[in-house]
């Protein structure tokens, strides 16, 4: 197989040298070229035409969020963000992950953190390289960010359940804040049921994605924090880092936090979209749809068949529209979805319940 050729883009020389270095550690990665701003990488990149970019946010001239920008309109090239660990660094972030960018890494605080930025590097490198970019450029439609949503299309009638739905538990990975933006929003304020959205990302950038999706919605997002009511109207992004749990209070439910900074099982998640789903069959049983979107591995098929036991509704992201079709998969190959839907559908799919 043809190693994957790398353009890295990085306004610091020795950043560009380091990572490139460390990057043709891996016989399956080859750097063709590197950049010091974004005008020079669009050039190079109509030039050399890499398979994969590695985009630095922060540059001279023309920085990374602009540049992604222009790359999708002119030369599109799956990309892989370079990003600072400050608040700033990540709603830009969000935002190149809303333009067009397949995924992110944080950059290290320090020197001695640089090779294990890389072996994260080198992973997202290889997914991106076989990311079919119309799936990318497809889920950034969302619309801009007013409060109020498109017009939606008419609903086909209430599908019969179990009782009433209360939670909505939303699972995501790779792709996952781009996707989100083609559900959220499309959500109305007054939904009857609370959302909880679980998305694989490094800690401290789970808050600015629900400012991002906060912004852009007419449902109200917020982080969630340990005691929050789950309730209508309201959609709460789990905290990276953390494990979440539904705990009974009153005549509904509140999440539980836990376990910040503890070692972590072998190829886990915290949080982890099946302990979320688990949780969620548990307290809510059949009042409980989980819903399933792009991601890289198995997490949260466990998860949604536990939901579909209790007798609550289930929604898979269809291959079509995934950038990275592999929990979506788990999911159907386990029989856990009872819905297999492309990504724009999935909202109007959730409105049906209610």
């Amino acid at each position: 197989m043809l190693p994957v050729k790398v353009l890295v883009v990085d306004d610091s020389s020795l950043m560009r040298r380091l990572i490139s270095r460390l990057l043709e550690g891996d016989r399956e990665i080859k750097v063709i070229g590197t950049a010091a701003d974004g005008l020079e990488a669009l050039q190079q990149i109509k030039n050399l035409k890499p398979d994969v970019v590695t985009l630095d946010v922060e540059m001279p001239k023309l920085d990374g969020i602009a540049t992604l920008r222009r790359l999708m309109k002119e030369c599109p090239t799956p990309t892989v963000m370079l990003s600072a660990h400050t608040h700033e660094g990540a709603r830009a972030t969000m935002d190149a992950l809303s333009a067009g960018a397949v995924d992110f890494v944080p950059k290290p605080a320090t020197s001695a953190e640089l090779p294990r930025m890389v072996e994260e590097l080198k992973a997202k490198i290889k997914v991106a390289s076989r990311v079919v970019l119309r799936r990318v450029v497809k889920t950034t439609l969302a619309p801009a960010g007013s409060a109020t949503p498109p017009r939606r299309p008419a609903l086909a009638p209430r599908q019969q359940v179990c009782g009433k739905i209360d939670l909505v538990v939303i699972g995501c990975s790779t792709g996952g804040p781009a996707a989100l933006q083609q559900i959220i929003p499309y959500l109305p304020a007054d939904l009857p049921a609370g959302v909880v959205i679980v998305q694989h990302i490094p800690v401290g950038f789970s808050k600015s994605m629900a400012e991002h999706l906060d912004k852009k919605s007419a449902l109200a997002v917020r982080h969630a924090e340990s005691g929050d009511a789950v309730k209508p109207g309201l959609a709460l992004v789990a905290p990276a880092g953390y494990d979440l749990n539904f705990v009974p209070q009153g005549s509904g439910a509140a999440v539980s936090l836990s376990n910040f900074g503890q070692p972590l099982a072998p190829g886990g998640f915290r949080p982890s979209v099946d302990w979320v789903m688990q949780s969620a069959a548990e307290v809510y049983g059949c009042r409980a749809l989980g819903v399933l979107l792009t991601g890289m591995g198995r997490d949260g098929a466990r998860g949604m068949l536990a939901i579909k036991e209790q007798g609550g509704p289930t929604i898979a992201e269809h291959e079509s529209t995934c950038v990275v079709y592999g929990m979506p998969r788990a999911a159907v190959e386990l029989g856990a979805a009872q819905k297999v839907v492309p990504l724009p559908q999935i909202a109007q799919e959730i409105q049906r319940f209610f």
